[in-house]
């Protein structure tokens, strides 16, 4: 039982520690699958909800097609303020950030709850996801558990020694995610 609660308090110290040092001030960067509510100030027609599409892009009347993925809300105001400047020489332009569904981890195998988890900090550990899953189960093999990354030189394999980390070494295999990662728990 001791063990158990020593286990438990430093996952807590662990999670409380990584999201203060989560906190930064790193605007967050539009990527396909989120949703976005543009508005025009003044012009009822010019207020829509969007998403961003799989090329990172998104289609606004008067502006047409904008790479927006990567992009933070403040750089496409600026854009589409730019694009409409003919029709509309004063536009005000709002690009609200209402869904953050491209920001999506996977997360299969011997968990509690295994599924899509949503991303809600640029530095989100494995650990965390596990936690918001309900953690890893009693038979799963712990210390094998892997994240699959895509990348655009291919597919990479880094490992999580769970185990470890609850018992506080392997730090470094706490890997941060990325969106479209993918946690397997054998």
């Amino acid at each position: 039982m001791k063990s158990a609660l020593q286990s438990i308090l430093f996952l807590w110290l662990l999670l409380v520690g990584a999201s203060a040092g989560a906190q930064s001030a790193t605007p967050y960067q539009l990527r396909h699958g989120d949703a976005l509510t543009v508005s025009v100030w003044k012009e009822e027609a010019l207020r829509m909800e969007v998403r961003v599409l799989p090329d990172g892009s998104i289609t606004f009347p008067l502006a047409g097609r904008i790479e927006v993925a990567g992009l933070t809300t403040p750089q496409v105001e600026q854009r589409i303020t730019s694009k409409i400047k003919e029709y509309i020489p004063e536009a005000v332009v709002t690009v609200a950030v209402t869904g953050i569904d491209g920001s999506r981890v996977y997360v299969l195998g011997k968990v509690a709850t295994p599924g899509l988890v949503t991303l809600m900090s640029p530095s989100t550990t494995v650990l965390q996801v596990l936690s918001q899953v309900g953690g890893v189960d009693r038979f799963a093999d712990a210390n094998s558990i892997r994240v699959l990354r895509q990348t655009s030189g291919g597919s990479t394999v880094l490992p999580v020694r769970y185990n470890d980390l609850m018992r506080g070494s392997s730090l470094e295999t706490n890997v941060v995610l990325l969106p479209g990662d993918t946690i397997l728990v054998p």
